[in-house]
């Protein structure tokens, strides 16, 4: 069972229902599953809320200090490296994403949250409705993130690193008997050619997390 943590900066409601989230972000291409699984039934069935930095550390749909230039008001309506994916008959959520970059005090990780019970929205691609289920990150190896970080764009990032051994919330994460780290091989002789990860995640679907959200995705942008 995966600790609820918590859900991290710049959560953004009515991300867009999609598999791939890379849009035109430059980065080691990164094939992740998430297997899901509900640890009072043993069975899946839940959307599955992805969202992490770019290269550089910055997150798409909020402008906030801290996250890249403060200045650039475009930010708010932009999508890149977020997305809502279902879970297949396995509890299988599968994405095509960039592997994330990272910012100052916190380890490389990606956010998730399982939502349960909602209604995907054909007409303009998201998801309404249900409660999320389940708030969590989830983390990559160190020598992984240091191969990764010595290639461009990472290697341009002038944000200081924070180490897994010093990241609170992956300490508070592990110290629960739960192992919040991917399962992961190389797809070429080098990181360059890509990663894929895996990482089974027990749930309570029977719980319902309280979330802020920090915008709202709508037709208009953010």
């Amino acid at each position: 069972l995966e600790p609820e943590v918590t859900q991290g900066p710049y959560y953004v409601n009515g991300e867009l229902v999609r598999s791939d989230v890379r849009e035109d972000q430059e980065g080691v291409d990164l094939y992740a599953d998430v297997q899901i699984i509900d640890v009072n039934t043993c069975e899946p069935g839940l959307y599955v809320d992805f969202w992490h930095c770019n290269a550089t550390g910055v997150y798409s749909g909020i402008v906030a200090s801290g996250n890249g230039d403060s200045s650039d008001a475009t930010n708010v309506d932009k999508t890149f490296l977020r997305g809502l994916t279902p879970t297949d008959e396995d509890g299988v959520a599968s994405y095509t994403s960039i592997f994330p970059g990272h910012y100052t005090s916190r380890a490389t990780h990606i956010h998730l949250i399982g939502t349960y019970n909602g209604t995907p929205l054909g007409g303009n691609n998201t998801y309404s409705g249900g409660y999320a289920s389940h708030v969590g990150q989830l983390f990559f190896d160190q020598d992984l993130i240091s191969e990764v970080e010595a290639t461009a764009p990472y290697s341009t990032n002038t944000q200081e690193l924070t180490t897994n051994a010093d990241d609170s919330i992956l300490s508070e994460e592990a110290a629960e008997d739960f192992d919040p780290f991917f399962e992961y091989v190389l797809l070429g002789d080098t990181v360059s050619d890509g990663v894929l990860a895996w990482i089974s995640v027990g749930v309570d679907m029977t719980e319902a997390q309280t979330i802020t959200a920090a915008g709202t995705l709508t037709a208009d942008g953010g």
